[in-house]
């Protein structure tokens, strides 16, 4: 009993922490769902050369997508004419850090780490998509003939007709809470368990600091699926363990960047050559960005990263239990909506679709989240016939509305960004 109150109490340090900052950067979040939508960032990411590479890992940074949250947004920008070199500076610099994250990061880990994660995910979005501009060229005119004119409803918020602020408390607190609350509450709860059951340090010996350290942390970060905000009490689980600051920093890059199924839809969506591109540059750039924190720690004799975010050592303020009771209420929240079912409506191509001929249902396989059924609403809806679309996360269903609907081309449409459908016959 003792230890389970230990427990509970290092964990609820960690979620009081946390919360302040999540909230804000839930807000935040909310704001960019409706100021960067996917049609705008497709209009940025065309063209050859530098420029569209830096766009896209400068836009992926503040951007809350996971590893498999970016996946179908990822699909739907090459659908739309993005270039490989755009495509995987986008895959690599979006999943580890997001506005929510990097707040919670400088809550827990300090302002340093708040500094690193960032600055990290744009020079790896930089270099992987460099690298693969430059060893895996584009077939002239494949860009071009994947491209497809946008439609520019925007589908991903909710019905327009809402308020834009409801719009954004629905996705910051309902939506982003909802996606990734699961692994934020195993990651707090980790953190907990090794805080209080764990000496400090007991693996210092053989976590420390250097390569073997870095590669121990790239060993669990790169086949688990951890989103960038989980993956923050983990590393300072780590950390607590006796991990330097770099080699906890390996594990907060590998871990959201990549996870042992998305790697398999990134060989099928950017091609073998452009995916081991991918792989060697998310693993060099962990790794240069370990050793070049550990440096500075070293060099400029700063406090642990623990002390610095002040995780540990000092109780929480009212402000802080305050925050921590409305984040488990919009956890919980959350949690409740998308278990009784999350949906996604593919706004009308016109005002009028009761003169619709047809109505088709789909059953659709490997959507996880709201981005995935944001992206199915937004590519049915775009197909030929096709009046208004619905997605249900919970069913797996998509239900289709229009004329002339072609079975076969909904459902190529749909495996072309990496999903299973099938007509459903119930």
């Amino acid at each position: 009993m003792e230890k389970a109150l230990a427990v509970l109490t290092e964990s609820w340090l960690v979620l009081g922490q946390m919360a302040p900052y999540l909230l804000f950067g839930f807000f935040v979040a909310g704001l960019l769902s409706i100021v960067i939508s996917p049609e705008w960032i497709e209009r940025h990411l065309g063209g050859k050369g530098l420029v569209p590479i830096v766009k896209s890992a400068l836009f992926g940074v503040p951007l809350p997508l996971c590893s498999c949250g970016v996946i179908p947004v990822t699909a739907s920008l090459r659908r739309h004419g993005a270039g490989r070199g755009a495509t995987t500076a986008f895959l690599l610099s979006t999943p580890q850090t997001g506005v929510d994250s990097l707040l919670a990061t400088y809550a827990l880990l300090g302002p340093v780490y708040a500094i690193f994660r960032p600055l990290a995910a744009f020079a790896t979005g930089v270099l992987g998509g460099t690298l693969v501009s430059v060893f895996d060229r584009e077939r002239p005119g494949a860009a071009d003939d994947a491209s497809k004119p946008a439609d520019t409803a925007e589908c991903h918020t909710g019905d327009k007709r809402e308020h834009t602020i409801i719009r954004i408390l629905r996705y910051g607190f309902i939506t982003l809470p909802g996606d990734i609350s699961k692994e934020l509450l195993v990651g707090i709860a980790i953190a907990g368990v090794i805080s209080a059951l764990v000496t400090e340090n007991v693996l210092a010996g053989y976590l420390g600091g250097g390569l073997f350290a870095m590669l121990v942390m790239m060993a669990f970060g790169i086949p688990i699926y951890v989103c960038s905000t989980a993956s923050i009490p983990i590393a300072m689980g780590f950390m607590h363990l006796g991990a330097s600051p770099g080699a906890a920093l390996v594990f907060l890059i590998t871990g959201p960047a990549t996870n042992a199924a998305a790697i398999t839809v990134v060989w099928r969506l950017i091609g073998r050559r452009s995916a081991i591109i991918y792989l060697a540059t998310v693993a060099i750039g962990a790794l240069a960005a370990g050793f070049l924190l550990d440096y500075v720690f070293v060099r400029f004799a700063l406090p642990n990263p623990l002390e610095a975010g002040h995780a540990h050592g000092e109780s929480p303020g009212w402000l802080s239990h305050l925050a921590a009771v409305v984040l488990l209420a919009v956890i919980v929240t959350a949690l409740f909506r998308k278990r009784d079912g999350d949906h996604a409506e593919g706004l009308s191509d016109t005002a009028d679709t009761a003169n619709a001929e047809a109505t088709l249902t789909l059953r659709v396989k490997g959507m996880t989240c709201s981005h995935c059924t944001n992206t199915v609403a937004r590519a049915l809806r775009e197909s030929p016939g096709v009046t208004s679309a619905s997605v249900n996360l919970s069913s797996g269903q998509a239900t289709v509305t229009g004329s002339l609907l072609d079975p076969g081309a909904l459902i190529e449409t749909l495996e072309a960004l990496n999903y299973e459908a099938t007509v459903d016959q119930d």
